[in-house]
């Protein structure tokens, strides 16, 4: 068990394990549980003048700083590099951050397109997945849901 799924059990979260081959992306995490990109979540670590903080995105997206550093209201947000997050988390894998900000102590932003699914699956480490409800995996997390990223250009056609 990791610190994730010992943190959803002590939660009372109902959430599915499901191993797979080694996965460094959102898209071949998809591919190796056999779901959509959208339904994955990705968990970014975001540097801002006020600490750090989780931004959680569909999968087949990428974080818009602009809005990111409007949310936030640092003007100067960034990503965390590598080196921070091997640093201050070093229990997960690059990649594997859960989407779970009272289990890492920090503040969480959660895009309303990942509140639109009825579940979600996460990197639980690079060779397994979790699989839970949405709202139970953020009912209790205190999250502010927000606009964080815009739909890729082939769902707009």
């Amino acid at each position: 068990m990791s610190r994730t799924t010992d943190y959803l059990h002590a939660k009372g979260i109902p959430f599915e394990t499901i191993p797979h081959e080694t996965a460094f992306t959102s898209i071949d995490e998809a591919r190796a549980v056999g779901t959509t990109p959208h339904l994955v979540v990705k968990t970014l670590l975001l540097d801002s003048k006020w600490g750090r903080a989780l931004a959680v995105i569909p999968g087949d997206r990428r974080l818009d700083l602009k809005l990111a550093q409007d949310v936030v209201g640092d003007h100067h947000v960034r990503l965390a590099t590598e080196e921070e997050i091997r640093r201050d988390h070093p229990d997960y894998e690059l990649g594997c951050l859960p989407p779970l900000g009272m289990l890492l102590g920090l503040p969480a932003f959660v895009d309303g397109d990942v509140m639109r699914h009825e579940e979600v699956v996460f990197a639980g480490c690079q060779t397994e997945a979790v699989r839970a409800r949405t709202l139970d995996l953020f009912d209790h997390e205190h999250v502010t849901v927000t606009r964080l990223s815009f739909a890729p250009v082939e769902q707009l056609v």
